[in-house]
């Protein structure tokens, strides 16, 4: 099966910053890019996605302000800039890519996307 690999993950303390790098192999041509996160016993939540073609980017309150994702279509590959990070950003962080377009409002919904990475740990703490 064809999988994602993320990338950058590690240990900051609050108010750090950390990029994940989600890498898509080549015959995957994603129309949406998105980082889901999952903290220990909770379910998977969507952080952030972006669109393949044009600006747009759906992205959960939580992150607000603090969380940007980018993409270099050339290289199939898309990141996630966290900064300001909080105790509650603690958990895996999973990259997706969705081979099909759906309209804005359902890009938080997990079902929508193809392709998943394996998960790379973020944790924050003092």
């Amino acid at each position: 099966q064809v999988q994602l690999v993320e990338s950058g993950g590690g240990s900051v303390q609050p108010g750090g910053s950390l990029r994940l790098t989600c890498v898509a192999p080549g015959s995957i041509s994603a129309n949406t890019m998105a980082w889901f996160r999952q903290a220990q016993g909770k379910e998977r939540e969507f952080v952030i996605a972006i669109a393949r073609s044009g600006g747009s980017v759906n992205r959960a309150d939580s992150v607000k302000n603090r969380f940007t994702i980018s993409r270099d279509n050339a290289k199939n590959t898309w990141y996630l800039q966290m900064n300001n990070l909080r105790l509650e950003d603690t958990g895996v962080y999973y990259c997706a890519a969705s081979s099909r377009r759906y309209n804005f409002g359902s890009w938080p919904s997990a079902d929508r996307y193809d392709y998943w990475g394996q998960g790379t740990q973020v944790t924050v703490s003092s």
